[in-house]
């Protein structure tokens, strides 16, 4: 008999706020975290605008060495960690065989990567700092979460584009599910907003040049949308064993039910028109799950406010849940911006938040729907709603399809 996988404990960086709390009051509130790009000159980019975490202040958190060696993306996931660990309420129990680490990232390390080229071609192999290599790997985020908590189970991590914090919960759920493990803290982090990265995603003509309103510029769904706006953050969570949480008297914010991945076997960064790849990772996860489509009564859509994705997801919705479909959609990415690897695991927390508090969040900036985007996006302003079953999408480069079934924990 397959176990239950229940969530316990959430930690939150994002454009939003630094803890979970912030976060969920500012996306209950429809705010957005999207502002224009001041970390480096993007005056000759395209796009100048990001979701940007305000008031990390890594040093006071880690100490001025041990932060130098550290790149952002490594800092925001073992503090998201740390948030959700505590928020768990488990005591640290060192050398654990039963606990385990999954953290996906899409990127990893690219403020490290960038800035050993340029010492490298400046003062050549002097220049190159002892860390660089650890602080580059995406792996590394993982494997520091495990160190730091003495996590012996299972230590992986995922590099699937944007469902990569998405496959990193999956597959830390499946492994609980099949008893590998009875503790597993999974999710996902990326700090790529780098002069690097925003060139190269606009050279793909994948990021919005809003630049005159960057509180505007991720607009799912709306006609006048123009591509998606890049953001950086973490979202990490506890997942538990049902009775492992119940023996120590675990609060419990949603149980995990399904997971389901397929391929769109079409195009590198194009997702595939008909929408039938993303549709079948639903279908696998509602089937994953056992229950059907007409149980689920809220989707946290994968949403990026590219014109291509907000209706390919838009058609492949239609083809799971039927073409007047009433269930209610919203993307997390109007308001934060898309965090690429740490998209799914952020989405996912807020996803569980709303199960919890039975509360609907908005799509912001959506003022003019695309006519083909004709569904109910929850647009503007969010609304209180018992949730039983919600799905949370995440697509990625490479055609990588993820979906999670999340479900509402009724203390049985």
């Amino acid at each position: 008999m397959l176990r239950r996988v229940v969530i316990t404990g959430i930690g939150l960086i994002t454009p939003l706020g630094l803890n979970l709390e912030d976060v969920w009051q500012a996306a209950v509130a429809g705010r957005s975290g999207t502002r224009r790009i001041d970390v480096f000159d993007a005056s000759g980019l395209p796009s100048q605008v990001a979701g940007l975490v305000q008031g990390f202040q890594a040093q006071e958190i880690f100490g001025e060495r041990q932060a130098k060696k550290l790149d952002r993306f490594l800092q925001f996931a073992v503090v998201a960690a740390r948030q959700a660990f505590t928020d768990s309420k488990l005591e640290k129990t060192d050398g654990d065989p039963r606990a385990g680490v999954v953290i996906g990232a899409g990127i990893g390390g690219l403020h490290t990567l960038e800035e050993q080229h340029l010492a490298m071609a400046e003062k050549g192999y002097r220049g190159i700092k002892t860390y660089f290599v650890p602080s580059m790997l995406s792996n590394l985020a993982a494997g520091m979460v495990s160190i730091e908590f003495g996590l012996r189970g299972p230590n992986l991590s995922t590099s699937t584009a944007c469902a990569a914090s998405n496959h990193a919960v999956g597959l830390a759920f499946h492994m609980l599910r099949a008893n590998q493990a009875d503790v597993m803290v999974c999710g996902g982090s990326e700090a790529a907003v780098t002069a690097l990265s925003v060139a190269g995603f606009s050279k793909l003509r994948a990021l919005s040049k809003r630049n005159d309103l960057p509180e505007k510029a991720s607009r799912p769904f709306d006609r006048d949308r123009d591509g998606f706006v890049i953001a950086e953050g973490a979202g990490v969570l506890v997942l538990e064993e049902l009775e492992h949480a119940q023996k120590r008297g675990a609060s419990i914010y949603a149980e995990v039910s399904g997971f389901g991945m397929s391929s769109d076997a079409f195009h590198v960064t194009a997702p595939s028109p008909d929408g039938q790849g993303a549709a079948l990772a639903m279908e696998n996860a509602l089937t994953d799950a056992g229950i059907t489509a007409a149980q689920v009564n809220y989707i946290n859509a994968h949403g990026t406010s590219t014109p291509l994705n907000d209706v390919v997801e838009t058609r492949a919705i239609k083809l799971v849940f039927g073409k007047n479909t009433k269930v209610p959609i919203s993307s997390n990415k109007s308001m934060m911006g898309h965090m690429l690897g740490a998209a799914g695991g952020v989405e996912t927390a807020l996803t569980a938040m709303s199960i919890a508090n039975g509360y609907i969040l908005p799509t912001i900036n959506l003022e003019q729907p695309d006519p083909e985007c004709d569904l109910d996006y929850t647009a503007g302003q969010g609304r209180q709603q018992a949730i039983d079953y919600a799905i949370n999408n995440s697509f990625g480069f490479g055609g990588t399809n993820t979906c999670l079934v999340l479900k509402r924990y009724d203390g049985e």
